[in-house]
């Protein structure tokens, strides 16, 4: 049997982080086992789905580098199919047309808040003679629930768990309009695309029940279940806006690593040992269901950006500096080449892609450059002058890192001052702030043309 799983989003917003760590799921268990991760756009509700929302689930899955399978299914091209089945379980007897009316329904809803109990339909037309049948209303389609036993689900992430058939309503599989609900729709996409385990948040258990009946209505096989805990804020509420971003592009244009994000959602409910950092590879060789708590995760942003500058420091600097290229809308080749040269000192202190710009921003001004306050307080008279020495010497050496040491050395010797004495007039002179990578790193990827320029602009 070959495992495949599938991700299965609705296009009525953006990909959200649980979503995200769902696919995640799906994915490394289908890797695990050498099956297949399959991904089936769930876009039924037309009012609500649209084609923008499709796309930024797309680029959202391939940003986080989660493949899938074959062609990407689109559940409303599918809905012959659904129409299909349903007539086929109302043939078989497994299925019947309910004509109760609007009308009908809101009394015995009522009639069950009055006498104080849960609403459970009893359809009367679930063995009603069809010979009276009324001509003025268009029917829904229900399955035939059991009324006695009781439904179990041996959820390899929850464990057994079990309702009685008593509480389960004849769902409608067909509306009276002949569209498919999509409880029903899920199940037929499903059995078709011979998906063998179904991995979604727990806030599905409920669900689960319901589309078991139409499995059983068809004499389908089930698939195996796995509901993980959802993921909640800090503070344990449900995850929202007021506690940072929340879908998966924002974490994207807030600076962070793909590989990152993956590396924290997998850890996030999921565990192996005490090991926190694991790549791509080892997480697929790693991953099981077993090892899926049942509690609900919360996440930390400072975990993630602690993870985040770990998968900085192991990027490949060509890729960040392209990245700070594009976010500072740096076009010139030579500025680009100075973001690459000096991407090793820079990555070292940021923890975001968006501090890395930031920290790479001196690297692309005009000169004559601006000062902070603590930069200006460095370049005093006295400042001005040791600068004015450092020009003069750069400008008579090969501009060589062992050359540009020399000069520090000796001008910090000459000058009676210490070594970080004479490099931050310079870094601030170059930067226009008081924090850079190495001096010697900063001065070589400036060049000797806009390094000595700007120390001159001081001078």
């Amino acid at each position: 049997m070959t495992v495949r799983t599938r991700f299965a989003p609705s296009p009525t917003g953006l990909l959200h982080i649980g979503g995200a760590r769902t696919a995640l799921f799906n994915y490394l268990f289908a890797r695990h086992e050498g099956g297949e991760f399959l991904l089936r756009v769930e876009d039924t509700d037309r009012e609500r789905s649209t084609d923008a929302a499709t796309q930024m689930i797309l680029q959202g899955l391939d940003w986080l580098g989660l493949r899938h399978d074959g062609q990407t299914v689109f559940q409303s091209s599918r809905q012959a199919r659904h129409t299909e089945v349903a007539l086929q379980m109302l043939a078989a007897g497994r299925a019947y047309r309910c004509f109760l009316s609007p009308a009908e329904l809101a009394a015995m809803r009522e009639q069950a808040a009055a006498e104080k109990r849960p609403f459970r339909l009893v359809s009367p037309w679930r063995d009603r003679d069809p010979a009276e049948v009324p001509s003025d209303i268009q029917p829904v389609i229900r399955v035939r629930a059991p009324l006695v036993g009781e439904t179990v689900v041996d959820d390899l992430v929850q464990g057994p768990v079990r309702v009685a058939n008593s509480e389960m309503d004849d769902l409608i599989i067909l509306r009276s309009d002949g569209t498919p609900t999509y409880l029903h729709a899920v199940v037929v996409d499903d059995h078709d695309m011979e998906i063998t385990h179904v991995i979604r948040g727990d806030d599905h258990l409920t669900n689960t029940f319901r589309q078991i009946l139409i499995y059983q209505a068809n004499d389908w096989a089930l698939p195996k279940f796995a509901h993980i805990p959802l993921i909640h804020g800090a503070d344990g509420a449900k995850l929202s806006k007021r506690h940072g971003a929340v879908s998966v592009l924002e974490f994207r244009e807030q600076g962070f690593l793909p590989e990152a994000v993956c590396n924290y959602l997998l850890r996030l409910g999921w565990g192996h040992g005490d090991t926190e950092l694991l790549d791509i590879d080892e997480a697929i060789r790693l991953f099981t269901l077993e090892a899926v708590g049942r509690a609900a995760s919360r996440m930390d942003y400072a975990k993630l950006t602690h993870v985040n500058a770990h998968y900085m420091r192991l990027a490949d600097d060509g890729r960040l500096a392209h990245d700070v290229a594009a976010r500072l809308g740096i076009t010139d080749p030579a500025i680009q080449a100075r973001v690459l040269a000096l991407m090793p000192g820079l990555k070292e202190r940021a923890r975001t892609l968006v501090e890395l710009a930031q920290s790479a921003a001196f690297l692309a001004l005009q000169r004559p450059i601006a000062f902070d306050a603590k930069a200006q307080a460095l370049l005093t008279d006295d400042s001005r002058a040791m600068l004015a020495q450092v020009a003069a010497a750069l400008a008579a050496s090969d501009f060589s890192q062992g050359a540009i040491e020399t000069v520090l050395r000796e001008t910090a010797e000459a000058t009676g001052r210490k070594l970080g004495q004479v490099a931050q007039p310079i870094r601030a002179a170059l930067t226009g702030t008081t924090t850079s990578p190495p001096i010697d790193a900063t001065l070589l990827a400036l060049g000797p043309d806009e390094a000595l320029a700007r120390i001159r602009d001081v001078v």
